[in-house]
């Protein structure tokens, strides 16, 4: 008997997570922009957690933010190409971290969004990435991410 292959969106469904709508846009940009093979994300934040990791949230609190940011932008990946098993790589993202000057675990509340990515696609969601922290995100958002994409020919 051969093993059950889950897709990508089974998978998210095993970790608890769920796909839904893609978020409204604040301002005049898209949500993604398809560039040959490439899909480039605008930033996802998230609604759950707000303030500043550091301060208002800990490492751990951070970690679970950047994995619902990384669902947001799942959901806009899905939203784009029908199923999220057309996803042949995730190239890069890039995390926005709200947190405080003092603050230098940025990779670690990032490792939330990495780990998702790895858990749900296997070899081909290991990406480069940068994790930066900012004075402040729109709304207070405790993390905004946005990432480029690989996608197999339509």
């Amino acid at each position: 008997m051969e093993p059950k292959i889950l897709t990508p969106e089974k998978k998210l469904q095993s970790l608890g997570f769920k796909l839904s709508p893609v978020r409204p846009a604040v301002g005049n940009y898209v949500s993604r922009v398809r560039v040959g093979n490439l899909i480039f994300t605008s930033g996802q934040g998230v609604d759950e957690f707000h303030g500043k990791i550091g301060q208002d949230l800990d490492v751990e609190t951070g970690y679970l933010a950047a994995r619902q940011s990384m669902v947001n932008l799942l959901n806009v990946l899905k939203d784009e190409l029908g199923e999220l098993s057309r996803i042949k790589r995730v190239v890069k993202i890039l995390g926005f971290v709200n947190c405080t000057d003092d603050f230098i675990d940025q990779p670690k509340v990032m490792n939330g969004a990495s780990d998702l990515l790895v858990e749900v696609f296997g070899e081909k969601g290991r990406h480069a990435r940068s994790a930066v922290g900012m004075a402040q995100l729109p709304g207070g958002t405790a993390i905004e991410i946005e990432m480029i994409v690989e996608v197999e020919d339509f």
